[in-house]
């Protein structure tokens, strides 16, 4: 009699690494994945005996890892990579980035540069991001159909927009989309203020009320760039974290991406309010904004987490990269080899940046009773070998090149490094449909500048 226990599909590697307990790596394990749930993480021979599987997947050379979480992008902007590179944060917002946006925003623009995120976010081993951008709607509809999972972010901004024509609006409109999708397995929601130089104060103390009463993070830009300080002193006499702080929206609920620019008592009051940091090494660097203090607010006890930032400034959707960066930027910036190991750069683009949004009950690690959020990285590579310490290997070594498969929810969404969800003919005709309509109103405007016309 066949006493074994049915379950939907066991995934069997080289090597696992669940992140909770921190500093494991389990060799010649399995995942037993049942109702898209980890129901159980044991050896392989343990695994074929109590188990039967409607599917075995057997991944000899690889490590498993919890799916990466991208903590702060703008998905729909990778119809903009490349735009305008080699500029400053403001020059490069003022004058490419928002007249672009001007020109071409809709629905649709957000809907096929969001599936063309999620398509690289895939490939790469994400199986989460948090957005920020216009038409939340559209984004939402990406992730819901390519099958990732996704923090919609309810953009808040004092501007008009071809999405909102005011901050109530901005307002309405992102509570009524969590009204429609809050139960939505895949989907959860934050509030996502631009940046302090963008928001007012009545906005955001309007904001802050909806947050406090339906418990959701905010997602805000803040101390990216000196220019934006400089700004703050200039309008109001104060840095704009003391504003945040006068205002009351630092707390446990605040996501604060970038801070770049922080002063030693700046960073205390991070710790004592429980702020979460989202770091963006890459794009800090190309913008010349600046870097995160990561070794201060490590040392401070500070939650911080992985972002890529929007493609338009990266400029590439790359959670390998922003790792292997945060890592070495650590070390270099503080003079200690020791600054930020592998496995806490790695539980950085994991539970942490889960931890941060809110997440950590359902994802972030593999662990029993949490959702099946999990990538495959394919080590057989000669440039992979050999394999000491698979973590090390993962920081330092791996790419997303090697991811193999990503599954959401125990469904795979990458098999044998195909997309399963998405059609990539269907995406790259779209993208080159922006292409064309960006590249000809961006010439146009060049041309206008160059003569003065």
């Amino acid at each position: 009699m066949n006493n074994s226990l049915p379950i939907d599909t066991l995934i069997e590697a080289n090597w696992i690494i669940p992140i909770e307990p921190a500093e494991v790596a389990l060799n010649q394990h399995a995942i037993a994945i049942a109702d898209g749930i980890i129901k159980d993480i044991l050896p392989i021979a343990e695994a074929r005996l109590r188990y039967q599987s409607q599917q075995t997947i057997t991944l000899n050379n690889h490590v498993l890892i919890p799916g990466l979480i991208n903590l702060h992008t703008h998905a729909a902007m990778t119809l903009m990579r490349g735009l305008a590179d080699d500029l400053p944060l403001m020059k490069w917002l003022n004058q490419h980035i928002w007249p672009t946006e001007n020109q071409h925003i809709n629905a649709q623009f957000v809907l096929d540069g969001s599936q063309l995120a999620c398509a690289e976010m895939i490939k790469g081993g994400i199986t989460c991001f948090n957005d920020m951008y216009f038409f939340p709607e559209s984004c939402a509809e990406a992730a819901i159909s390519t099958g990732i999972r996704a923090v919609i972010g309810m953009v808040v901004i004092d501007f008009p927009t071809a999405y909102a024509s005011d901050a109530d609006d901005y307002l309405a409109k992102g509570l009524g989309l969590r009204d429609q999708y809050h139960q939505h397995p895949l989907l959860s929601f934050c509030f996502a203020p631009h940046a302090p130089y963008t928001v007012s104060d009545s906005t955001f103390r309007s904001m802050l009320t909806y947050a406090e009463q339906l418990n959701v993070p905010i997602h805000t830009h803040l101390h990216e760039t000196q220019d934006e300080i400089r700004l703050s002193l200039e309008s109001t006499g104060i840095r704009p974290i003391e504003r945040f702080q006068q205002l009351g929206l630092l707390g446990p609920n605040l996501i604060a991406v970038h801070m770049a620019h922080l002063t030693d008592h700046e960073i205390k009051l991070v710790h004592q309010h429980g702020c979460h940091v989202a770091h963006c090494p890459s794009s800090n660097m190309k913008l010349a904004s600046g870097l995160a203090p990561v070794a201060a607010l490590l040392n401070q006890g500070i939650n911080v987490g992985l972002g890529t930032d929007g493609a338009a400034s990266n400029n590439r959707l790359d959670m390998f990269e922003e790792i292997r960066l945060a890592a070495l930027l650590a070390k270099a910036t503080s003079g200690r080899a020791d600054a930020l190991p592998a496995h806490q750069a790695l539980r950085m683009a994991t539970l942490n940046s889960a931890n941060a949004l809110g997440l950590g009950e359902i994802t972030g690690s593999l662990a029993i009773g949490k959702m099946a959020d999990i990538t495959a990285v394919d080590f057989s590579g000669i440039n992979l070998s050999p394999c000491y310490d698979p973590v090390s290997h993962l920081v330092y070594v791996a790419s997303r090149e090697q991811v193999s498969h990503v599954w959401v929810n125990g469904r795979m969404l990458l098999q044998d490094k195909e997309l399963m969800t998405l059609n990539p003919v269907e995406l790259q005709y779209r993208a080159a449909y922006w292409h064309e309509r960006i590249a000809a109103t961006s010439q146009h405007s060049s041309q206008r500048n160059a003569y003065g016309k």
